[in-house]
């Protein structure tokens, strides 16, 4: 019996010591690559976003995390040179903030799980085999909802009952241009509102399409999602401004560049919510067996500088559905 007791005692001595030894192991850090197409000001909420979702999740950099950011400040040629940096770094997860990052990152790894924090279409794009069953090494979100630009030219029969002709700026080698130009169509027949389409694949034909839209007596504008046009919002809004146009955007960066209004997927949300695919893929989750998300916040934001700069007056039932009202 004795020799059992001590056995049994010699058990729990070495099992205790297995305990404590473990704990006192370093727990592994995870690094997160984050890679953005844009400078640190202009994505700065977006950054914050993600933050704020992976603190709810527990995480905290310099702790159980490190995350290491590039910019690539609009230079998307930087990009593949940025990305391969990032994969030498061996990073656990690789974090994208729009379709041009998402590219470079599938050109330098087909290992490396890879988190779409926003795409207007991943399908399209070549990302993803399917959003419900990624296929790869992708998955994340997605902005695609094309009923967004039908919502939009409601939003400008809104502020302007008499509306009936409407300049659409788009670029039609973007996926998904033309799904949301088709949803515009249907909207603008119910709206008895006639369009004037304008492809816009380059900055230097942003000024002439202004004029186009002028000769086709458009009363208002219409942006469709576009990395041209996104590039070039503050000449934008400052043309609409001259030209006394109401123009309305999907991306709540137009209006805080100058631009009236915008009606779109809630981007910073999106950014918050790839911290579940972070967090998913660091316990184990395969991002080829992870569905991609669609939009579910939307926003409204109005500048209403802009509206008194081009005389025009918001409703005030409009100005009540803003998430925000720039003065």
């Amino acid at each position: 019996m004795k020799q059992i007791a001590g056995l049994l005692a010699m058990v729990v001595i070495l099992a205790t010591w297995a305990v404590v030894a473990e704990a006192q192991q370093p727990k592994k850090v995870a690094r997160i690559a984050f890679l953005f197409g844009l400078s640190p000001s202009v994505s700065r909420d977006r950054m914050e976003a993600f933050r704020q979702g992976l603190t709810e999740l527990g995480y905290a950099e310099g702790k159980n995390i490190v995350i290491e950011y590039r910019w690539a400040a609009g230079k998307i040629e930087r990009l593949p040179a940025l990305m391969a940096e990032l994969v030498r770094l061996n990073v656990d997860v690789i974090v994208t903030a729009g379709p041009s990052p998402t590219r470079s990152a599938k050109e330098a790894t087909a290992t490396i799980p890879i988190v779409m924090a926003w795409d207007y279409d991943p399908v399209g794009n070549g990302f993803v085999a399917s959003l419900a069953r990624p296929g790869g090494n992708i998955t994340g979100l997605s902005t695609l909802a094309p009923e967004i630009s039908g919502k939009q030219l409601e939003l400008l029969k809104e502020i302007l009952p008499k509306l009936s002709r409407v300049a659409v700026l788009g670029t039609s080698t973007v996926p998904g241009n033309a799904e949301a130009l088709r949803a515009t169509e249907l909207a603008a027949k119910t709206l008895t509102v006639r369009l004037q389409y304008l492809d816009i694949r380059d900055p230097q034909e942003i000024e002439p399409a202004f004029e186009a839209a002028r000769g086709g007596r458009a009363e208002a504008v219409l942006a469709l999602a576009s990395r041209v046009l996104f590039s070039q919002r503050t000449q934008i809004a400052n043309l609409a401004v001259k030209r006394r146009l109401p123009v309305v955007y999907g991306d709540r960066e137009h209006v805080e560049a100058g631009g009236l209004m915008t009606y779109g997927v809630s981007i910073n949300d999106l950014f918050r919510r790839a911290a579940t695919y972070v967090d998913k893929i660091l316990k184990g989750a395969e991002p080829a067996e992870l569905p991609v998300e669609q939009p579910t916040r939307f926003e409204l934001v109005i500048n209403l500088k802009t509206a008194m700069q081009i005389g025009l007056t918001i409703p005030p039932h409009v100005l009540a559905r803003a998430d925000r009202v720039i003065k």
